[in-house]
């Protein structure tokens, strides 16, 4: 779970996945220095729920704002070199419904897939009416672009809250992604199909971040609508 001030939001979101029945659950925050506190906030989130000598959670701090995919990479890394089985991906602003990750899992285990997508475009996802006209159109043209340009049949590539096999992540080589804003969704869940490891998505409903504001700028974006096409390039098929 990336953040970047994120105090506001951290606190709920983290009770909400600490409080889910998964044995082995470990919830790791990835702080990207903070300058609102998310980092220290953290640290004493750490202390409460490892209480009792149990390792529930745990923070890695990064020297500064890196983008959202470099810190994601950061974190799910960390997570291999601690033997995760599974490893989830989602945001701390509470738009991922943390209720849905026990049904990530168990649709992982019952289909086999590489990696499970918590979708807005399949039947039975949603986006939050608070999202203006505006945002759903960008969205959903963004990811039929990028659908088409990769020539996938995933539906939500852009989608930041998924379920990955950690054999999945390994085959890909995280340290050979380039992307370090949003992008980082789509050339993960890319890579991933064309090594060979099938995704399956569930609907999800996707909720307006409660506080604070997104952290989307003009270069992510620029990044977003380049990316597929780089991917495109250097993975054409012979």
């Amino acid at each position: 779970m990336p953040t970047y001030n994120e105090a506001a939001n951290l606190p709920r979101v983290a009770e909400l996945v600490m409080s889910l029945p998964l044995q082995g659950l470990h919830l790791k925050i990835v702080d990207d220095s903070s300058p609102d506190g998310t980092g220290r906030l953290a640290e004493d989130l750490v202390a409460t729920y490892n209480s009792g000598g149990q390792r529930r959670m745990s923070v890695l701090h990064r020297a500064g704002k890196d983008g959202l995919g470099r810190a994601y990479a950061a974190g799910m890394s960390a997570a291999l070199d601690e033997g995760a089985e599974f490893v989830v991906q989602m945001d701390a602003d509470g738009s991922h419904p943390a209720s849905v990750i026990p049904q990530m899992l168990g649709t992982a285990l019952s289909t086999g897939a590489g990696f499970v997508v918590g979708s807005r475009y399949v039947d039975g996802g949603s986006l939050d009416e608070e999202w203006g006209k505006h945002r759903r159109v960008l969205s959903r043209f963004a990811n039929r672009y990028a659908r088409t340009l990769l020539d996938t049949r995933i539906r939500d590539l852009t989608a930041g809250f998924n379920l990955w096999r950690a054999r999945t992540l390994e085959d890909i080589g995280l340290a050979t992604l380039n992307s370090a804003g949003y992008s980082f969704q789509v050339e993960l869940k890319f890579l991933a199909v064309r090594r060979g490891h099938n995704g399956v998505e569930i609907p999800i409903r996707f909720e307006e971040r409660t506080e604070g504001v997104s952290k989307m700028d003009m270069s992510t974006q620029i990044e977003s609508a380049l990316t597929p096409l780089r991917l495109r390039m250097r993975n054409r098929r012979p």
